[in-house]
C-alpha cells in the first residue's frame, strides 16, 4: 500500500518544505504554550484495533478494488493545530505527481474524513489511505484528517477539528499547490456526517474560512434527533453511538439538531453528492430525507442509492468512484 514518492522541481520542493516548516513551527509554539501550563500534548494515535476501517467485511469491496498508482506523493502527519486539551491534530496530504518542467498549477483539494462511529478509525488505515491515493490519482490534492474521538471528546469537537483543517489548508494553500477557492469534502459513515455538517454550517461564499465548495457523503447518519432515529427504526447500536457522540445518556439530546446537517441547510450551501446502500447499518431513510431537504433548500444534488448492505467506502466501487470523481471535477473546476 505504500506508494512511491515523487516530487516536482526545486521550486515545488521549496514550497512544500516551507509549508511543513511553518506548520511544524505553529504546532511547536502551541506545544510550548501548553507545556507551560503542564498540559500534556498528544497526537491522536488509536490502538490498532480502534484504528481499523469502519468497513468490517474482509471482502475486497468498494475502495479496496482501487489499485493505487506508484506516482502519488504522500506527506504524513502534518500538524494542523493543537487544542486546549493538548491534542495535536494532524493530517496526511496525498498529491498528484508533479511533472518536472511543467508550469505549476494550483489544484483543487478534497478533505477526506474517516468514519468509525466518531469513536474510532484513523486517517491512514488501509482503506482511508486508499481513498487519499484515489483522490490524488484523480487530480486532487487530498488531505486525510484525524480528529478528536469519543469518549475523550464529544460534539462539537470533531466538527471543530475538521473545520480547522479546512481553514489550515486554505491559509497554507500555496505550500501544498492548492487553489484556496476550490476545496471540497469527502466523508463516509461518521465522516459522512462531518462532511455534510461542514458543508451545511455557515452561509455565504464557499471560498473563505472553513467553507467548502462541494461535499461527498457516503452512508452518513445525517439527522441525529431521537425523532428521526425512531422514524427510521434505527438499531440500538445507532442510538447508542449517537448518544455517546453527543454526550447524552438517553432521551432527546440537546445537541442533536445542531449536530445534524439537515438543520443548517440554505441556498448558499455547496453541491452535495449523497451515496447510500439500500439495506446497510445506517437506515436509507437518512439519505432520502436529506436528499429531499437539499432539493427543498435549492442545493444541487446527486443522489446514489445502491443495492446491498455494504457501508461507507465499502460501496465505493469502480462505478461509484466514476460518479463521485465526475461530481467533484464538475463542482471544483476552475472558473
Amino acid at each position: 500500500m505504500t506508494p512511491t514518492r515523487h516530487r516536482g522541481g526545486h521550486g515545488a520542493r521549496r514550497l512544500r518544505a516551507a509549508g511543513i516548516a511553518a506548520a511544524a513551527l505553529t504546532a511547536a509554539l502551541g506545544v510550548f504554550a501548553l507545556s507551560a501550563f503542564h498540559v500534556p500534548v498528544n497526537e491522536i494515535d488509536p490502538e490498532p484495533a480502534l484504528a481499523e476501517s469502519e468497513v468490517v467485511s474482509p471482502e475486497i469491496i468498494g475502495i479496496r478494488t482501487f489499485i493505487p498508482p506508484s506516482t502519488i506523493d504522500v506527506e504524513a502527519d502534518i500538524p494542523y493545530g493543537t487544542r486546549d486539551d493538548g491534542t495535536l491534530l494532524t493530517l496526511d496530504v496525498c498529491s498528484p505527481a508533479a511533472v518536472d518542467g511543467a508550469d505549476p498549477t494550483a489544484l483543487p483539494a478534497v478533505v477526506s474524513i474517516h468514519g468509525g462511529s466518531w469513536a474510532r478509525g484513523d486517517k491512514a488505515n488501509d482503506d482511508w489511505r486508499r481513498v487519499c491515493l484515489w483522490l490524488a490519482s484523480e487530480g486532487f490534492v487530498a488531505a486525510s484528517v484525524n480528529y478528536r474521538l469519543v469518549p475523550d471528546a464529544t460534539f462539537p469537537a470533531a466538527i471543530d477539528d475538521v473545520s480547522l483543517a479546512v481553514d489550515f489548508l486554505r491559509t497554507n494553500a500555496a505550500d501544498y499547490g492548492i487553489d484556496p477557492a476550490r476545496i471540497g469534502a469527502f466523508g463516509g459513515s461518521a465522516g459522512g456526517n462531518l462532511a455534510a455538517l461542514l458543508g451545511a454550517r455557515g452561509e455565504g461564499p464557499l471560498d473563505t474560512g472553513s467553507r467548502v465548495a462541494a461535499v461527498v457523503e457516503l452512508s452518513g447518519p445525517i439527522e441525529l434527533t431521537t425523532e428521526a432515529l425512531e422514524a427510521d427504526a434505527s438499531s440500538m447500536w445507532l442510538h447508542g453511538i449517537v448518544g455517546a457522540y453527543l454526550g447524552c445518556d438517553g432521551g432527546e439530546c440537546p445537541a442533536a439538531s445542531e449536530a445534524s446537517a439537515i438543520s443548517h441547510l440554505d441556498a448558499s450551501d455547496p453541491p452535495f453528492f449523497v451515496g447510500h446502500a439500500e439495506a446497510e447499518v445506517v437506515p436509507v431513510g437518512q439519505a432520502e430525507r436529506f436528499a429531499a431537504a437539499l432539493l427543498t433548500a435549492g442545493v444541487p444534488l446527486d443522489l446514489a442509492i445502491v443495492p446491498g448492505d455494504d457501508h461507507s467506502i465499502g460501496i465505493l466501487d469502480d462505478a461509484l468512484r466514476t460518479r463521485v470523481s465526475a461530481f467533484l471535477h464538475t463542482h471544483l473546476a476552475a472558473s
